[in-house]
């Protein structure tokens, strides 16, 4: 579980993207290990007897330490760029500073699931991050996944640019934070599908993954969703493809459990004794994993309602405005069954983004 972070010097609470404390001035650079925030002195902190280093990026707004013994001088979520913009391109970097906050988001969220992440300069078909800026190359980045490899365009982190795609398309959620979900969901498809059953139950929930793509892609976009998507999917793009199927439905899952996991961190949660919507509390737990499903999707059932109606006493669309059929449901239960099947602890996770080492230091 993220622990709510908070100064190391003034104890106030950060947010994860914090480079100064706001309150106090300290310099701060956050420790992925430990999930917390630690002193800065000199572009160093020292941590149960071992040096850390700032990242490299520091200058594009990257706040984690680099391990001293680290193959390069560039935090975990850095490496995992494969491509980015020209240096001398300011303007595509402003954005990129503001992908790369989604992406560590990101990454701090699959660490805490315990799933694997085997870098792509590590092992072919390892996961990496193609950052480009439509913008900037004066041509269409076509965001998607190919062989581990996440293709995103930077030019979406422009609000009226993503705000006017997300009508066109007639989409009710699009953020940069959700198309990296996306997109992941296409890599762990691969990853944690490891044998012949595994895939059966698959298909049998989101349909034969080996039905032509560029046929459907056709199809989706000449005629669109087909009636009645909503008791069968989770969104209008879901239906497109069971390869899509599946990657909106990893997305909602990280969706639902990243956004219950903060509820509990800074300690949300509904008393029944002063609320109409349910007659019991609902308390959000920090991990699921060793809850059953239904557990999950309850208490998403009753917080997500009440986030909603957060968002509409200020005037703002649904904060998850998306409805959740039966079979989605048992979607959901597949995924949770996967994620949480021997989940890695951090020392494992440790080795695969260091292999190379074969005990710390």
């Amino acid at each position: 579980m993220i622990a709510q972070p908070r100064c190391p010097v003034c104890r106030h609470f950060l947010y994860l993207d914090t480079l100064v404390c706001p309150f106090c001035d300290a310099e701060l650079g956050y420790h992925i290990l430990s999930r917390q925030f630690f002193s800065v002195r000199k572009g160093r902190a020292v941590i149960d007897d071992q040096v850390w280093y700032t990242c490299s990026n520091r200058g594009w707004e990257c706040n984690w330490l680099v391990w001293e013994n680290a193959p390069a001088g560039r935090c975990f979520s850095c490496r995992l760029t494969r491509t980015r913009p020209d240096p001398d391109d300011t303007i595509a970097l402003s954005k990129l500073a503001k992908t790369e906050e989604a992406k560590r988001r990101l990454i701090l969220q699959l660490g805490d699931l315990g799933l694997p992440i085997v870098p792509w300069d590590i092992k072919p078909g390892g996961l990496g991050f193609d950052l480009l800026s439509s913008i900037s190359l004066g041509r269409p980045v076509m965001i998607g996944h190919a062989n581990g490899i996440v293709t995103i365009d930077l030019a979406e982190s422009l609000d009226d640019r993503r705000e006017a795609l997300r009508i066109k398309l007639g989409e009710p959620y699009r953020t940069m934070l959700g198309h990296l979900r996306h997109e992941t969901g296409h890599y762990y498809q691969n990853v944690l599908l490891t044998n012949d059953q595994d895939w059966a139950r698959c298909r049998d929930l989101f349909g034969d993954e080996r039905a032509s793509y560029r046929d459907a892609i056709k199809r989706h976009y000449s005629m669109g969703a087909p009636d009645g998507w909503h008791e069968n999917f989770i969104s209008e793009y879901a239906t497109m493809h069971p390869w899509e199927d599946f990657a909106e439905t990893f997305a909602h899952y990280l969706h639902i459990t990243g956004t219950l996991q903060t509820a509990a961190a800074i300690g949300i949660h509904l008393d029944e004794s002063g609320t109409n919507l349910r007659d019991t509390d609902v308390v959000p737990l920090g991990s699921y994993r060793d809850e059953p499903v239904a557990q999950l999707l309850s208490d998403w059932e009753w917080m997500s309602e009440a986030f909603n109606r957060i968002n509409r006493a200020m005037g703002f669309g649904d904060l998850y405005p998306f409805e959740i059929s039966p079979a989605v449901r048992h979607k959901l239960a597949f995924m949770h069954d996967l994620v949480t099947h021997a989940p890695l602890t951090t020392e494992e996770q440790f080795l695969l983004v260091y292999p190379q080492e074969t005990e710390r230091a």
